[in-house]
Parts: C-alpha cells; structure tokens; sequence
C-alpha cells in the first residue's frame, strides 16, 4: 500500500506550495482541495506524472467464449 501525503511548504515570503505524493490521477486535487481553498488564490499547478496514471481499482473482467 503506498502511503499518500500532502507537504505544504511555505517560504520566506510567504509564499505556500502544496506537493502531493502517492495519489494517482486526479485524486490528488480532490485530497488537497481544502487546503487550497484556506490558502488562497493559485497562481500555479505543475502536473506529476503520477497525475497522468489511472487508480486501480482491483477489479478484474472475464470473458467467457
């Protein structure tokens, strides 16, 4: 089971960045949403590469002839 968290890190300025690990496809926005509605105004989003992966669900399909 892969461990998903969310690291917030703030700057000297100020300035917050959400990092997300462990989530796949667009489940990490639904896991940080909010967060990032507390913080504010995005100003940027950059896309893992986990983003683009799909979750599995554990189902399988079989097909009889």
């Amino acid at each position: 089971m892969t461990t998903k968290t969310i690291e917030i890190i703030v700057s000297p300025t100020g300035e917050t960045r959400l990092e997300t690990k462990g989530f796949s496809g667009s489940s990490c926005r639904d896991a940080s949403k909010l967060i990032e509605e507390a913080l504010g105004q995005r100003s940027d989003e950059q896309l893992t590469p986990e983003f683009h992966t799909t979750q599995s669900t554990g189902q399988q399909v079989r097909q009889q002839s």
